[in-house]
């Protein structure tokens, strides 16, 4: 590591003051993801080492992520695959596997950039009534109209538990919480006692914090939750675009050159 020129780092890489320290020759930092919450930009920026991402080829897959979480989370899918493997589908009940309607449903869209304006895109072909919540508007009233809830900003210290207790007790009991954005955007321990208490009508999470989560975290025990392997950009093209746009940025790096896509 001392010798270092440039590093690839991965989203779940802390490049620190320390790590940072110890590569004392560092040129350059290719980060393998959009966002930069795992990177001290400021400590980067004072070792004059240029920071690189991988900005728009994971917007439409991501977006495809969370709707699909979105739609899996309404109507149940996982609880009805569970019920046929485990031989408890007996015959069609009325009653049986009730989900949410997503269609003309109310969905909040909790930083709308670019991934966020993509499942913009999508909620209307399901003619979804779509509210936008941006750095300045109020997100509890906001939430107080939602049947579904999907956070995309990015994280920072003003983010970090942005859905805390009291913002899971504005939501309505039946909406579900759909996160595709940063685990840390969500206080895990209210989030647990939200479902467990039924306060909330269920989550769908891409991301945790940490990742992964421990088996014996609580808030795998919760009802209503489902919790995928932070997939969102998990295609064949978009990780393909990913490594391409990750190593433009480090051989530019190294070769002392601007990079193509710089942390904005």
């Amino acid at each position: 590591m001392a010798s270092a020129e440039g590093l690839l780092a991965m989203v779940t890489d802390r490049v620190d003051p320390a790590l940072l320290d110890a590569a004392p020759h560092l040129r350059v930092i290719a980060n393998f993801a959009v966002g930069t919450d795992n990177i001290d930009l400021d400590a980067a920026r004072a070792r004059g080492i240029p920071v690189g991402v991988t900005p728009d080829v994971l917007t439409d897959a991501t977006a495809d992520l969370a709707f699909a979480l979105l739609l899996a989370a309404a109507r149940r899918l996982i609880e009805g695959h569970e019920a046929v493997r485990d031989g408890r589908w007996r015959t069609w009940e009325p009653a049986g596997w009730l989900g949410a309607d997503v269609h003309g449903a109310t969905l909040v869209i909790v930083g709308a950039g670019r991934i966020g304006e993509a499942v913009a895109r999508r909620a209307g072909g399901f003619d979804m009534e779509i509210v936008r919540v941006g750095r300045d508007d109020d997100l509890h009233a906001a939430l107080a109209r939602a049947d579904f809830v999907s956070l995309h900003p990015p994280l920072t210290p003003a983010t970090r538990h942005l859905i805390d207790a009291a913002a899971l007790a504005a939501m309505r009991p039946h909406a579900i919480l759909v996160n595709t954005g940063r685990g840390g955007l969500v206080d895990q321990e209210a989030l647990a006692r939200a479902l467990g208490e039924g306060r909330i009508g269920g989550a769908a999470l891409d991301v945790t914090d940490p990742e992964p989560l421990p088996a014996a975290d609580p808030l795998l025990q919760a009802p209503n939750l489902l919790v995928v392997p932070h997939i969102g950009s998990a295609t064949h093209t978009a990780r393909r675009r990913m490594a391409e746009l990750s190593v433009a940025n480090l051989l530019a790096g190294l070769a002392g050159e601007p990079l193509p896509h710089p942390v904005g």
